[in-house]
């Protein structure tokens, strides 16, 4: 195809687009730097009801403070915490809707933004193998909402959210027993394995957790010093008569078994009077 053809008809298909482009930028920096603060309020809720929250932002933040003692004052606020959400940036936008609770506290708007900012540090709140503190705080923050506005529509949501903030920490305790016990640190596998029960006396896991918890009692008997053995592998058959009356029919239940056995025999050897002269 001849290349002056093509670019003709390059510019027929883009040249429109390419023209409504710059109009809107032209006409979105006019709205930037114009004087015109009503205008600016109006043409930032228009953006932010597009789905344009990085044009309406700049215009917020002007406003807030030059509505801020005005009857706009808590529309351009609650739009602004809105418009940061939007934006993804949920440690901003989490301070600001606890912040129009504080400012505002009268506003219809108190108990969405209440909700929102507990809405925000689950937001923030990384996957289990990280630190959990923004967790906590976010179930710290749902159980204030709900004991707030006990008759809320938004309870059976912090609900959901609060458990699911549970399921993630009930997933990290028990990951790091596991970690613990692949690594060969038998002790600290069974503390924080039988910190996950106490913590999660209902967990999921509770099947393994309590094999793992025998199993590194066990294997912590067995690499002792003689002195400490009766001690450690009597422990073993405890978590072992804990792990059958919850679980007899495991599928663990033939491999507690034999732990259960080998400790008794180890027991036995350790407990028989010595033959020496």
């Amino acid at each position: 195809m001849n290349s002056i053809y093509l670019h003709r008809i390059l510019i027929f298909i883009f040249y429109p687009a390419l023209i409504c482009v710059l109009f809107s930028c032209s006409e979105y920096n006019k709205v930037l730097k114009g004087s015109d603060y009503n205008l600016k309020y109006e043409k930032a809720l228009e953006y932010y009801n597009n789905d344009q929250c990085y044009k309406s932002l700049p215009l917020l933040e002007e406003l807030m403070s030059y509505f801020r003692m005005t009857n706009k004052g808590e529309d351009v606020y609650y739009y602004y915490a809105k418009n940061q959400y939007c934006m993804g940036d949920f440690y901003l936008a989490g301070y600001y809707f606890k912040r129009f609770v504080k400012n505002f506290p009268q506003s219809s708007r108190v108990e969405e933004c209440a909700f929102n900012s507990a809405i925000c540090l689950m937001m923030n709140s990384p996957d289990y193998y990280l630190d959990q503190t923004e967790s906590y705080k976010a179930i710290d923050e749902f159980q204030l909402f709900m004991s707030k506005y006990p008759n809320s529509y938004l309870i059976d949501s912090c609900n959901n959210m609060v458990t699911n903030l549970r399921n993630r920490l009930e997933l990290k305790s028990f990951e790091k027993g596991k970690l613990y016990f692949k690594m060969e640190k038998y002790r600290s596998a069974t503390i924080a394995l039988n910190t996950t029960i106490l913590e999660f006396p209902n967990t999921k896991y509770k099947e393994e957790v309590l094999f793992l918890i025998l199993k590194s009692n066990f294997l912590f008997a067995s690499n002792s010093i003689n002195s400490k053995k009766i001690v450690r592998f009597e422990e073993s058959i405890k978590s072992y008569y804990t792990f059958v009356d919850s679980f007899k029919n495991s599928k663990f239940a033939k491999e507690a078994e034999s732990f259960y056995l080998s400790s008794l025999k180890e027991l036995e050897k350790l407990k028989k009077p010595s033959n020496g002269i």
